[in-house]
């Protein structure tokens, strides 16, 4: 599997998985988030990382940044 995205917080996570899901594509969540430290690892290293299959990555990483795009503030 790769490391499709490393979300920056909760709610871009779960709408990342939320994306793969309308696309029916498996996924694995890996959040950094430690109840014993209280989250310490997310404030250093960020929420985790989404990953995906190798077979899919490419397809996956398109829709992902143009999904991405979107988002983004327009500078004009």
């Amino acid at each position: 599997m790769k490391i499709l995205c490393k979300p920056e917080n909760d709610a871009e996570a779960l709408a990342v998985m939320a994306l793969l899901d309308s696309e029916e594509i498996p996924y694995a969540a890996e959040s950094y988030h430690d109840t014993a430290y209280d989250g310490l690892f997310q404030t250093q290293f960020g929420w985790g990382v989404i990953r995906v299959a190798d077979d899919v990555y490419d397809s996956m990483e398109s829709l992902y940044l143009s999904w991405k795009d979107a988002f983004r503030d327009d500078p004009a």
